[in-house]
């Protein structure tokens, strides 16, 4: 059975960290591109983080650049969102989502929810909360 499951979210105080995981199932992560997206109450949902299926490159948005680091471990069919220094701004349901693909831009993956572009597969989310 295909599936994405988030876990690791958490209330946390800013500045603290948190290790986010997505696990997937019914897929592998050398055929799937995976990335991160969050969205705030009230806001849209946007592209956090996305690591390529090839060769593991890697795209972070501005706002999480050097503070959030995406890793995957294929054995494990896992893919990590270890993020550090936490800010409010940062609370958010967390997602992950899986796109078919060895040569996609990992940029153009995350920023393609901008378009409303449609994934191949959702993960349900989980929740982070920066406050103290």
């Amino acid at each position: 059975q295909l599936q994405l499951v988030e876990s690791g979210g958490d209330l946390v105080q800013p500045g603290g960290s948190l290790r986010l995981s997505c696990a997937v199932s019914g897929l592998s992560l050398n055929e799937y591109s995976i990335g991160w997206f969050r969205q705030a109450p009230g806001k849209e949902r946007e592209g956090v983080s996305c690591i390529s299926s090839s060769d593991g490159s890697t795209y972070y948005e501005d706002a999480v650049k050097g503070r959030f680091t995406i890793s995957r471990d294929i054995a494990k069919s896992t893919v990590y969102l270890q993020m550090n220094s936490l800010e409010p701004e940062d609370t958010a349901v967390y997602y992950c989502a899986a796109e078919a693909g060895r040569d996609i831009n990992m940029k153009n993956m995350c920023l393609a929810i901008q378009r409303n572009y449609e994934y191949d597969f959702w993960g349900r989310g989980t929740q982070v909360t920066v406050s103290s």
